[in-house]
C-alpha cells in the first residue's frame, strides 16, 4: 500500500491539476494510461484523451477533482467508444457520469449547489453539473 501511495505522490506534479487534487488511484490510473499512450501515439492531445477516457471508467468529475464511481464503466457514449470511433472524438460529458441515475445526479447537483436541480431531467442535470465543475475547476486554479 505504501508503494502505491509513493507512486501516486511522485506522479502528482506530472498530471493535470484536477487529477492531482484527486485520490491516489485516480493519479496512478491517469499517469499509467498516459505514459502507455505516449509510447503508442507520442506526447500530445491523443495521449491526454486516452488517459482521461481511462479515468472516466473508474472516476467521475465532481467539482475540481475526480472521485471514485460506485460502479466502473464508461461515463458517456464517447467514453464507451473504441478504436477509430473513439479517435474521431465527439461530445463528452466532461467527466460527469451521464450513465448514473437521476437520483445520483441530483445528489451531485445538490453538493455542487446547482439551483433548480429538483425539476431538471437527466440531460439538464448533466449539463448543469458540467458547468458547476468548470466553475469549481477555474476557481481552484
Amino acid at each position: 500500500m505504501a508503494d502505491k501511495r509513493k507512486e501516486a505522490e511522485q506522479a502528482r506534479p506530472d498530471v493535470p491539476s484536477t487529477v492531482a487534487r484527486s485520490d491516489d488511484k485516480a493519479v496512478r490510473t491517469w499517469k499509467k494510461t498516459h505514459d502507455s499512450a505516449v509510447e503508442s501515439y507520442g506526447e500530445g492531445e491523443q495521449a491526454h484523451r486516452t488517459a482521461f477516457s481511462s479515468l472516466k471508467h473508474t472516476h467521475e468529475k465532481i467539482g475540481d477533482r475526480w472521485e471514485p464511481k460506485a460502479h466502473s464503466g464508461p461515463s458517456d457514449q464517447q467514453a464507451a467508444r473504441r478504436g477509430a470511433a473513439a479517435r474521431r472524438g465527439g461530445p463528452t460529458a466532461e467527466g460527469v457520469d451521464a450513465n448514473a441515475s437521476v437520483k445520483h445526479l441530483r445528489e451531485l447537483a445538490r453538493e455542487l449547489g446547482v439551483p433548480g436541480r429538483s425539476t431538471m431531467n437527466k440531460a439538464e442535470l448533466v449539463e448543469a453539473i458540467k458547468k458547476a465543475n468548470r466553475r469549481a475547476t477555474a476557481k481552484a486554479r
